[in-house]
């Protein structure tokens, strides 16, 4: 906070949450200490990038008011995250009851027996987004942190090795599980074929009642579940 004879000003630093593209705000607190009617104006040295509202206004006597002073989104980032930008505010002495529009540029010219109050505010950039610390490895020789850029390109080589034989042993498996599906079902289908043949025979069988035809019968009894025993051993 900076203390002056007739106002106190909160923060006495403009901080902004720096992010490309992204405009951000920040707010100044003027507190009137005195029992007088006090009038302000906001300068910066760089008008076309920050929007201060109000930049003049009366802060009325034991009373606070609040600036808003916004940045327009940046283009770029600063090499070394420092602003040269700064701002004044300056403070006088207004008639009592002035308003808004009493306050006229003159009222801020330095003149002798006239008292201008003045706050120099500096601009610091706030990254918008800091990133996490990484936590510690608790074994002895490991860090999560790289020494150097191989060991840190290296990581995602690493984690990609290590899905693929996952990858291709599901796919693997997927493939197993439906051919043998399948040869199951044919061989099911099979079975079902040769028992309607077996109740054919069966039944031609009982109307000839020919001895002949029935040795042949069993013949082909015996070949028929020979074939759908080995069948069904296969799958």
């Amino acid at each position: 906070m900076s203390t002056g004879d007739f106002l106190n000003l909160h923060p006495s630093e403009l901080k902004f949450p720096f992010e490309l593209k992204k405009q951000s705000s920040c707010s100044l607190q003027l507190t009137n200490k005195t029992d007088q009617y006090i009038a302000f104006k906001v300068k910066t040295t760089n008008p076309k990038k920050y929007c201060v509202r109000p930049n003049t206004g009366i802060v009325l006597p034991r009373s606070v008011c609040n600036v808003t002073v916004t940045m327009q989104a940046p283009k770029e980032i600063p090499s070394d995250m420092q602003s040269k930008d700064k701002f004044l505010l300056q403070a006088v002495v207004a008639p009592n009851g002035a308003t808004n529009k009493d306050i006229t540029a003159d009222m801020f010219n330095k003149e002798e027996r006239k008292v201008v109050e003045e706050f120099k505010l500096r601009v610091v950039y706030i990254p918008a987004n800091p990133p996490s610390p990484v936590p510690e490895e608790s074994e002895e020789g490991s860090s999560p942190r790289a020494e150097d850029g191989s060991q840190n390109s290296s990581w995602p080589d690493v984690a990609t090795r290590s899905v693929e034989p996952k990858e291709k042993l599901s796919s693997e498996s997927w493939s197993m599980i439906s051919k043998l599906t399948d040869e199951k079902a044919a061989a099911l289908k099979q079975s079902q074929k040769l028992q309607q043949e077996l109740e054919f025979l069966r039944k031609e069988a009982v109307k000839s009642r020919s001895s002949g035809f029935l040795v042949l019968y069993l013949v082909l009894v015996g070949i028929i579940s020979f074939v759908v025993g080995y069948l069904i051993k296969q799958t």
